[in-house]
């Protein structure tokens, strides 16, 4: 992947003389040709990050996005070939928006003691500030282009030139996404932010990065939607009533209507670049289709279409190179949320392979040795529990109980001495009663079966003919 480095500083540098957004297929080809991966750092078990560099150099990425501008991880890198992204944190960009001195010490303490040694390609400004709205919310959004345009110039001030600055939004920054062709923005961001967002990335010639996970829009009706479409393995095709565009896989879908909606602002040629997208490789009871299985054949052929010479593109950009970023690295077991949200990885915290993978796209699909037949491809019915997970520390226990227990008087009522659930008095089994009995009663309010890595869900009934566990059915 040594040659990624190389490809990609041509682009950047020939390109940043250039203020037209309307790529140039050669040198973009360039870019596009390998697979980046995303290192997050949201465990207690991870591996340091100089081992983690070299895990990172063992798979053969060619780029690497960090979700900060560590400076251990940047002097690192410097001893490598990798292309590196960084990022502006969501709470910076306040300040870094309206005060040009602010960006200014922002990029003299994240760049300038690293660059060029360590070979910075991008700075991205927050992460899918765009998702959230809140009062504060809001004012992150004001100050997003000012940011963007205040790192720009401290950049160039100090005479660099090829390092491209974008910000990288979710899906739900559009109010359509289907068909492809009625892809448009939200009516709260379309003319406040992203006209001027796209105004700015079209006169850097810098990209629209996108978090896009086709395995969220397949798993909300997994019963109706192809699995195998989402997977690139389908032989079903979808054709957009207005554009008579013809789509063989929910990517494509995703992407162009990302597409069709920067035109309809007036920016038809901004180019894309995939920020994250991947498949959970585990997560909750009812996270349909979250395996092992399903996260290697959409990676390995993600990779497979991303890296093909000539391009592929899209329907609406056909033979357009779209740069590339695997998310993630590791399982980031303290991340919260959903049993998804800490089951992305490629790699175990031991550095060994969860699945195979070839980042390269050389190596045949159907040449890896065979995986686990997953069993949750289609969606859980039955009772579900929610029980204190393995390992877990009695201290932490102790305090998790508590908050249970102190939110409803009916939680652990059954906890009380004397009552049907009071025996054997221990941290784990008073823990476990009041998970299930909190869950049950609060899930509808988007509560979750985690307490912290406290919990785990399970099909198993915990209970005793005595003590009955209250559970949840799916």
């Amino acid at each position: 992947m040594a040659s990624f480095a190389l490809f990609l500083f041509t682009l950047l540098v020939l390109s940043s003389s250039r203020c037209s957004a309307v790529p140039n297929n050669k040198t973009m080809l360039s870019l596009a040709s390998r697979i980046g991966i995303n290192y997050g750092k949201l465990g207690n078990n991870l591996p340091s990050p100089y081992q983690s560099i070299n895990l990172i150099k063992s798979i053969k990425a060619g780029h690497v996005k960090l979700y900060d501008a560590d400076p251990e991880t940047l002097m690192l890198l410097a001893q490598t070939n990798l292309y590196v992204t960084i990022m502006v944190p969501n709470d910076h960009i306040i300040s870094i928006g309206s005060d040009q001195s602010a960006a200014d010490n922002w990029v003299a303490t994240s760049v300038i003691p690293y660059y060029p040694a360590t070979r910075i390609r991008f700075v991205l400004v927050g992460n899918e500030i765009l998702s959230y709205s809140s009062d504060q919310d809001k004012q992150i959004w004001t100050n997003l282009v000012p940011a963007m345009r205040k790192i720009v110039n401290s950049l160039r001030a100090r005479g660099i030139h090829n390092i491209k600055v974008g910000t990288p939004l979710a899906m739900d920054v559009l109010r359509s996404s289907f068909p492809p062709s009625s892809g448009t923005f939200r009516e709260d961001v379309a003319a406040p932010v992203m006209l001027p967002l796209l105004k700015f990335l079209n006169g850097t010639n810098s990209f629209f990065f996108l978090d896009v996970y086709p395995y969220f829009p397949w798993s909300t009706d997994p019963v109706n939607n192809h699995l195998d479409y989402a997977l690139f393995e389908s032989n079903l095709t979808y054709t957009d009533p207005q554009t008579g565009f013809i789509y063989t896989n929910l990517l494509d879908q995703m992407l162009d209507s990302v597409i069709f909606a920067m035109t309809k602002l007036g920016y038809p040629n901004i180019r894309l670049a995939i920020s994250e997208t991947g498949w959970p490789n585990s997560g909750d009871i009812d996270e349909t289709g979250a395996n092992v299985l399903n996260a290697a054949t959409y990676n390995r052929n993600l990779i497979r279409k991303m890296t093909a010479n000539p391009p592929l593109g899209t329907p609406a950009r056909r033979g357009s190179p779209i740069p590339t970023f695997l998310f993630s690295l590791f399982n980031e077991n303290q991340k919260p949320g959903s049993g998804t949200e800490r089951h992305w990885g490629i790699l175990n915290p031991d550095g060994t392979p969860i699945y195979e993978i070839d980042f390269s796209g050389t190596r045949p699909v159907n040449s890896f040795g065979s995986l686990p037949k997953p069993s949750n491809n289609v969606p859980f019915k039955g009772n579900v529990w929610c029980v204190v997970a393995e390992g877990a520390s009695e201290a932490e226990l102790g305090q998790a109980l508590n908050f249970a227990c102190g939110e409803s008087n009916a939680t652990c009522a059954a906890l009380a001495p004397g009552r049907e659930c009071y025996e054997p008095v221990s941290v784990t089994w008073h823990a476990s009663y009041a998970f299930s009995s909190y869950w049950a009663q609060f899930r509808n309010q988007s509560s979750r079966c985690y307490f912290n890595g406290l919990a785990r869900e399970t099909t198993t009934n915990p209970g005793n003919e005595r003590c009955k566990f209250p559970s949840v059915t799916m």
